[in-house]
């Protein structure tokens, strides 16, 4: 990356344009245009190559509602969100011919050249699309994923020093507006981009923005009312299969941070064209609330991704045992020294989805923890969900009641007025871990909103893992595993070290990953044990035998192995003996 006339950094853009050039020019007098519709002329593997170094990649400010204070417009930003709506296709001019030279737009909302007038068909002109993503920090996050605050604004502070300095040695370039109306008469000077709702039906939108200048504006005053946790961003695609990006999947976008500090927009232009998919980007998405993100590269993230400080290690059974063992002792305290409810615990933070067999999710393992009252939960419960929430990254708690069940919005809605997706409390990202107490519900009468939600949470059992703390068995949830919780000591759990805290969270996201199987002696085993289990109680059925079997494996990868021995399988045998002597 020795001599490149841009910084990828500070000026994103300017390297888009550069390699553009570049491209242009290797064709010769018979460039075509068209050639680069929905194409990368090397732009990408320029940043690919630049942020494969991880030097490089720290560099770039994480951006969220404390450094979008600091950060500089049209930079190298990351975000990382969930993907709460996808609002469709857009349409801008990606390609023009500014005399006899080809410039581009792409990945920027306003062009960086004046823009002749054009008709659409012009050979001088090419109109390309992105699309448009509406996300979210995730929702649930746990404060210990983050980054400090004080280390983020300073780097964004260093940078942002760097940048000024670079930008007064730029001379300013003459700015003009790249989102043109899209007519039957061709371009015109018109603040307007064409866009495309979900259905394929076209629509008009007018998003007044002034000229950004590359200089240094007052970003104090840029956010005044966004929440530092919950800073969304409206994320650009490029180029990219739609199965690549799914609702609710988190990702790391990084790309080309845009937005405008102050928006106007002539009332007789919003009256206009105040219908449809343009009301809801405009009105409700302003830039200067909302800010912009042309992606460059995104990835999936995982729950590995989120333990920054979390030690790298091979998952070896000895290492894993030593983990195991320190955090069932905490797992133990936290629940007034119940060893049992502390191992049934301990398997279900090690449970997930990994397959759907019609419509059966296999590997869940949720855990219903009854025998609490109003005062035990205060103590016991609140113990439990601390615990839960600094041992995994997204978690979330809903206090069950009637009132709650008949006014919450827990599913999703489309409003198909305005094209969005009206979240709703369980529109959750992938992995996060959901504890419902059901310890302050009382008999009352649900409305029509709270038997939906009733149907909703079942339903959710059957697909998700969830930890439910309730005084009798719940007959809302039916959890996998029912046992009565059985505390001995109320004296409060030991100081963690922070050290533990970090080797307890590598240990739950990484052997939950584990592959496992079951080798052909010890199925043997398994069958049989299942058929004298089946012989001396016939109210055993496949619900109790795939439990059984999940149990057995969740045993194993618990201590590190991929194939169920003899010796773990007798700790599940004896686990759900002591179970059910509990429920007698």
């Amino acid at each position: 990356m020795v001599g490149l006339a841009y910084d990828l950094l500070a000026n994103p853009q300017g390297a888009v344009r550069s390699t553009f050039e570049k491209a242009v020019a290797s064709s010769g007098l018979d460039f075509n245009p068209a050639s680069l519709d929905g194409k990368d002329w090397g732009a990408l593997d320029l940043f690919r190559q630049f942020l494969s170094v991880q030097t490089h990649l720290s560099q770039v400010p994480i951006l969220n509602g404390e450094t979008i204070k600091w950060v500089q417009p049209n930079t190298l930003v990351r975000f990382r969100g969930m993907i709460q709506d996808m609002l469709g296709n857009e349409f801008y001019v990606g390609a023009f011919k500014d005399g006899d030279v080809w410039r581009t737009n792409k990945f920027m909302d306003v062009s960086h050249f004046p823009m002749p007038m054009a008709s659409t068909s012009s050979p001088h002109m090419r109109v390309w699309e992105r699309r448009l993503l509406y996300c979210v920090p995730v929702p649930g996050r746990n404060s210990w994923t983050e980054p400090s605050s004080e280390s983020l604004v300073n780097r964004c502070v260093d940078c942002s020093s760097q940048q000024r300095e670079k930008r007064r040695r730029m001379d300013d370039e003459p700015v003009d507006h790249m989102d043109m109306l899209v007519s039957d008469e061709g371009f015109q000077g018109s603040p307007s981009t064409k866009k495309m709702k979900e259905d394929g039906h076209p629509s008009m939108s007018s998003q007044t923005t002034e000229p950004i200048n590359e200089g240094i504006c007052s970003h104090m005053s840029m956010v005044p009312s966004i929440d530092s946790d919950s800073l969304p961003c409206l994320v650009k695609i490029y180029d990219s299969p739609e199965s690549d990006l799914k609702l609710n999947d988190v990702f790391e976008f990084i790309g080309v941070l845009t937005f405008d500090a102050e928006v106007s927009m002539d009332k007789d232009d919003q009256d206009e064209l105040s219908i449809g998919f343009s009301e809801d980007v405009l009105v409700h998405l302003p830039s200067n609330k909302v800010p912009r993100l042309h992606c460059l590269i995104h990835r999936k993230l995982t729950v590995p991704d989120f333990l920054h400080s979390s030690p790298i290690m091979e998952p070896k059974p000895h290492v894993v045992k030593e983990i195991r063992e320190a955090l069932l002792r905490h797992l133990t305290a936290v629940l007034g020294d119940d060893s049992v409810a502390a191992h049934f615990m301990l398997l279900h933070l090690l449970s997930r989805v990994h397959t759907r067999v019609e419509n059966i999710a296999v590997g869940k393992l949720s855990l219903n923890l009854t025998g609490f009252s109003k005062e035990s939960v205060s103590l016991f419960g609140h113990r439990l969900s601390l615990a839960v929430k600094d041992l995994l990254p997204v978690t979330h708690c809903i206090p069950l009641t009637v009132e709650y069940l008949n006014a919450a919005s827990l599913a999703p809605i489309k409003d198909y007025e305005t094209n969005r997706l009206i979240t709703g409390v369980l529109q959750l990202a992938e992995g996060s871990h959901l504890i419902v107490d059901e310890t302050q519900l009382k008999a009352g009468t649900l409305n029509s909103v709270g038997v939906d939600n009733t149907r909703l949470l079942k339903n959710l059992m059957e697909l998700q893992k969830l930890l439910i703390i309730s005084e009798g068995k719940s007959n809302i949830l039916p959890a996998d595993i029912v046992i009565p919780f059985q505390p001995t000591s109320v004296d409060s759990s030991e100081v963690v070290a922070a050290e533990a805290l970090e080797a307890w969270r590598w240990y739950l996201a990484t052997v939950k990953s584990l592959p496992h199987s079951i080798e052909s002696e010890m199925q043997k085993v398994v069958e049989n044990d299942l058929v004298e289990a089946r012989q001396s109680d016939r109210s055993i059925g496949s619900q109790d035998f795939n439990r059984w079997l999940t149990m057995g494996r969740l045993m194993s990868v618990s201590f590190g192995e991929n194939c169920l021995s003899l010796e773990h399988w007798q700790m599940v045998k004896e686990l759900e003996r002591l179970r059910r002597e509990r429920l007698k």
